[in-house]
């Protein structure tokens, strides 16, 4: 499917869908209260068949006091790709799990989870993937500090 016939037949799942600029691939942002029911229609919807769940991570933008939520769509039915993201306020870090939509999810999130804290509602197994049970704080938020971190030289 051409670019411009993708994003617009994306743009049309949801009227809060907003396309991002100067991006290397197709780009759309969703209010985090949307996000569940727009891609579970990227990956039901024979059309677009986004049946791949490439990547998921989150990114810490620590002077905005937000993550943003990051995952990396592909349908190998179509051979497109896209990107969809959405923000979430440091405070409250919850966010609806995609694990039902894609099951490689599963260990996305939990990667997620371990590293930035960020939690998954109806996860069905959130617990620490990479680090100790007992593990305090998580290392790629920016505000991360621990007695064995180098510091940055000046």
């Amino acid at each position: 499917m051409e670019t411009q016939v993708l994003s617009s037949a994306v743009l049309a799942i949801d009227s809060k869908a907003q396309l991002r600029d100067k991006t290397d691939r197709l780009t759309v942002t969703i209010p985090v209260e949307a996000l569940f029911t727009f891609l579970s229609k990227l990956n039901t919807d024979s059309s677009l068949a986004f049946d791949m769940l490439c990547a998921h991570t989150a990114i810490d933008w620590i002077a905005e006091q937000r993550f943003e939520m990051v995952y990396e769509l592909y349908s190998t039915t179509h051979s497109h790709a896209m990107r969809v993201t959405t923000s979430v306020p440091r405070e409250n870090t919850v966010v609806p799990s995609v694990s039902s939509l894609w099951r490689i999810a599963e260990w996305q999130e939990r990667e997620v989870y371990d590293m930035f804290g960020i939690l998954y509602e109806n996860h069905p197994d959130l617990r620490r993937v990479l680090l100790d049970d007992g593990w305090q704080g998580f290392p790629l938020r920016k505000d991360y500090k621990d007695d064995y971190l180098l510091e940055r030289p000046e």
